[in-house]
């Protein structure tokens, strides 16, 4: 736990702006922390006058990680379908296993699954642990904690990761604080290291300037929840083998305090950027709103989407579900176009997977050149309208 000594704190509000979760702030002169915190301790390496500490006495070392073995991942179900984050972490899973030689697990939990367990097999399961039950129809962290923390304690997995949704956000950190074990947050790469076998697992940190690459070395198992869009699911391959086990719950475990009286979809028009092949983002480059039209332009003729910086949605130009970055979405795009964005590590966390990327930015030396593909350098009031009028050419 994030302890902090009143006495010591002088509230100068250095750690409320380390803190990318919002976990903590200065309330009447002294520092507050809330239940977001994640205990990456940013806010503890920040305080000059050492009012913050992490209180970690209660971790008890393992004596048996030889014990654990396997890779293990959450296969999130919602609304009558697996969740694509899934695929992904059966993806950077299969990696992961290979490389140890072990097996490669994921855990399914909902009601009227249907073939849902065969899907994660053809995606590269080899065994797929599934409750379908009733009680699961609706989530609840106590009920999906419970059954998760069971299948870990009997199975043993060396590794377990889930997606950095809102489910996976909300129970898995239950998990592993019933596990006594550590969890990274927010993951943007895993590797294993082949000497001990230790979860190499890199996020962002410090607001996004830099990568921080976290270790587990003293407790099994090591957990990570995994942004959306960052991971590469492998082909799908239906005639993939796999075994599909029907766990069976305590029924004491499929109890719950709280009762969730209906699910309801927002019926609105939802911009997802996230399942676009193409994505035309602005910035701050744009210099006001009526740049956008241009980006809608550009994003219109390559038949893309239209993404953000956060400058721009901060200024107002452009609504939130358009941005892309630490704060924003995360995105996988075929081809993805940046105009007036500088390249800040906060935004490039979000598209730096995408398989192209194209940049236009009259400063020369701007960050996001380091990372595209293909830099134009140049005023895109001058090169966007130019680029429009040649790709309707080539289009007839």
């Amino acid at each position: 736990m994030l302890k902090i000594d009143i006495e010591t704190c002088i509230g100068c509000g250095v750690c409320e702006e380390e803190c990318t979760f919002g976990a903590i702030e200065v309330i009447d002169g002294v520092a507050v922390v809330n239940e977001k915190c994640t205990l990456c301790g940013s806010c503890v390496d920040s305080c000059e006058v050492g009012a913050l500490s992490i209180d970690s006495k209660e971790k008890a070392v393992q004596v048996d990680l030889a014990e654990w073995s396997g890779i293990m991942i959450f296969a999130e179900y919602r609304h009558g379908k697996v969740v694509p984050v899934s695929f992904e972490l059966l993806g950077i899973g299969r990696e992961l296993a290979d490389q140890q030689k072990v097996t490669l697990s994921a855990v399914l939990l909902g009601s009227g699954l249907g073939g849902a367990a065969r899907d994660l097999v053809s995606y590269g399961a080899d065994i797929v642990y599934q409750v379908d039950d009733p009680a699961l129809e609706y989530f609840t962290d106590e009920i999906f904690g419970n059954i998760l923390e069971d299948v870990v304690r009997e199975q043993k997995p060396e590794v377990v990761l889930a997606g950095a949704t809102a489910i996976g956000r909300s129970f898995i950190p239950l998990v592993a604080t019933s596990l006594a074990t550590g969890l990274t947050a927010d993951c943007t790469q895993l590797a294993i290291r082949p000497d001990d076998g230790v979860l190499l697992q890199t996020r962002p940190a410090f607001g996004g300037n830099i990568m921080a690459t976290i270790e587990c070395p003293f407790t099994r198992p090591q957990m990570s929840t995994v942004r959306p869009r960052v991971m590469k699911a492998v082909q799908q391959d239906l005639n993939r083998k796999g075994e599909i086990i029907n766990y069976q719950p305590q029924p004491e475990r499929l109890q719950s305090k709280v009762k969730v009286l209906r699910s309801v979809l927002e019926e609105q028009d939802q911009v997802n950027i996230t399942e676009g092949e193409i994505i035309v983002s602005g910035g701050r480059g744009l210099d006001n709103e009526k740049g956008f039209e241009l980006i809608k332009q550009l994003a219109d003729a390559v038949g893309g989407a239209v993404g953000a910086s956060r400058a721009a949605v901060d200024s107002e130009w452009i609504a939130y579900p358009h941005q892309v970055g630490q704060t924003g979405k995360t995105v996988n795009p075929k081809l993805y176009i940046a105009c007036g964005i500088s390249g800040a590590i906060q935004h490039v966390v979000g598209m730096q997977s995408s398989e192209t990327i194209v940049a236009i930015n009259k400063d020369p030396h701007a960050s996001i050149f380091d990372v595209a593909t293909y830099g134009i350098v140049g005023d895109l009031f001058e090169v966007v309208p130019k680029l429009i009028e040649k790709i309707k050419e080539r289009r007839g």
